[in-house]
């Protein structure tokens, strides 16, 4: 069975099915006179148990332990219990203040927010989790930009190295620009690599809940 008629089948997205490859739930064979990958009932049927723990809000680290049988699926399901249980405490407080905010009947102009943000704080103190704007995805920047910088700064060493050699001992200048210009281009080479790598991360599971 080709993408588009599993993306009918199971109502999943094509990019999300290749996001679960990607991500090792998922091992679709492939077509030997093609290429193609080609989804059999079984892949059928894994999608669909997906499905099924990713609309319950199941991590996919989680879905992957399970497949792999490092974790059971009653296991699982009393752990999320708990965390959800968790979740259901932290949105009734959100609430709690989403009604105190409603019932005074201010403006934007006149919302003391710093006020709600040090009663907020002081919530997530106690073990409350608000909205953490941005943080997962900027944690998973971080390590690409670390190594990239790295990286970079080695071949710029790299160069002034070059740079400082020729002018102890002069070499023909064709070949100079020859060693400098192969750190240029791994550099560039990163560069490009990291901008792919944001696409990535960027791009990464939709959030088809209400599509499913």
């Amino acid at each position: 069975m080709k993408i588009n008629q599993v993306e009918q089948t199971v109502g999943i997205t094509k990019k999300n099915i290749r996001f679960y490859e990607d991500q090792g739930l998922l091992h679709p064979s492939r077509n030997l006179e093609n290429g193609y990958r080609d989804y059999s009932e079984d892949d059928i049927a894994v999608l669909f148990k997906i499905k099924l723990l990713r609309k319950l809000s199941v991590p996919i680290e989680e879905i992957r332990k399970i497949q792999e049988n490092h974790l059971s699926l009653t296991d699982c399901m009393l752990r999320h219990t708990i965390y959800l249980d968790h979740e259901m405490k932290n949105l009734s407080l959100i609430k709690e203040m989403c009604d105190e905010l409603s019932q005074k009947e201010q403006s934007l102009h006149s919302l003391d927010a710093s006020a709600y943000l040090k009663k907020m704080q002081q919530l997530e103190e106690g073990g409350t989790r608000f909205m953490d704007i941005g943080k997962s995805d900027q944690k998973k920047k971080y390590g690409p930009i670390l190594a990239a910088v790295v990286m970079v700064a080695l071949m710029l060493a790299l160069i002034l190295i070059f740079i400082w050699g020729y002018s102890v001992d002069p070499i023909p200048l064709g070949l100079l620009l020859i060693f400098i210009a192969i750190p240029c281009v791994v550099i560039i080479g990163v560069l490009l690599a990291l901008k792919e790598r944001f696409k990535e991360i960027e791009g990464g599971e939709e959030n088809e809940a209400a599509k499913y």
